[in-house]
C-alpha cells in the first residue's frame, strides 16, 4: 500500500462483523432478478455496502461499518460510486472501480472509469465505464455480492450485497441511504484528531 507522506503505515484491516475479508449474504431467501420484477416496471434495488479494508485505525477496527442504499436499475454505477462516497462522508476523489467476478476479489470482471479499450499495460480490461453501465445491465440477484475499490493508494476495500429487487415506486428521489451502522472512519488516518494508535 502507496504511504501518504507525514502518516504512520497501517494495515488494511477488516472490519470484524463487516467481511473477514468476505460478508456472507444472507441465505433462505429465494434468488430474484431484475427479469423477475413485474415487466414495464423500473426496478429499485436495495444494497448494504460494508467496508472490509483499508487504513482503518485501531478506534474502528472489528466493528461493522455499513450503508444500505437504494438506487433505481436505470441508475449508472457512477451514480452509485457518488452515493457511496457521500454515505461514507469522503471529500477527495479517486479512482475507483466495481468488481463483478465470482466474488467481491475477483477482477476478472471490473467496470472503471476507463473504457474496455483502456486501463494500464497489464491491467485487467474492463467490461464497460461506469459512466454508462446501469445498475440493470449488471444481472444482478438477490444475494449476489460484488466488490468495489476506491483510492488505489489507499486501497479503500467494499463488499456491496444485492438485498432486495422490487418494482420502483412512482415517486422518490434516488439514490439515497435508508440505514447507516456504524461512524464513519476519516478517510485518511490523519484527519482523526485524538491521533489514536494504527494496527500495525
Amino acid at each position: 500500500m502507496k504511504q501518504r507522506r507525514g502518516t504512520k503505515s497501517v494495515s488494511k484491516s477488516t472490519p470484524q462483523k463487516a467481511g473477514r475479508n468476505k460478508v456472507m449474504a444472507r441465505r433462505g431467501k429465494k434468488k430474484i432478478s431484475a427479469s423477475q420484477v413485474v415487466a414495464g416496471k423500473e426496478t429499485l434495488y436495495t444494497l448494504t455496502v460494508y467496508i472490509t479494508g483499508g487504513p482503518i485505525s485501531e478506534e474502528y477496527a472489528g466493528q461493522e461499518i455499513s450503508r444500505t442504499i437504494q438506487i433505481k436499475g436505470s441508475q449508472t454505477l457512477e451514480t452509485l460510486h457518488h452515493a457511496i462516497f457521500e454515505a461514507f462522508e469522503r471529500w477527495e476523489s479517486h479512482m475507483y472501480e466495481f468488481n463483478l467476478g465470482k466474488g467481491p476479489d475477483d477482477r476478472s470482471k471490473i467496470y472503471s472509469l476507463y473504457l474496455p479499450s483502456g486501463g494500464f499495460p497489464g491491467e485487467e480490461k474492463p467490461l464497460g465505464s461506469v459512466k454508462t453501465t446501469t445498475i440493470d445491465d449488471l444481472g444482478l440477484t438477490v444475494e449476489r455480492a460484488f466488490g468495489y475499490a476506491f483510492d488505489f493508494g489507499d486501497d479503500w476495500q467494499h463488499q456491496v450485497n444485492v438485498d432486495k429487487i422490487e418494482p420502483a415506486p412512482a415517486r422518490g428521489k434516488y439514490p439515497k441511504v435508508t440505514k447507516s451502522i456504524g461512524e464513519a472512519p476519516p478517510q485518511y488516518p490523519e484527519e482523526d484528531d485524538e491521533f489514536p494508535d494504527l494496527v500495525e
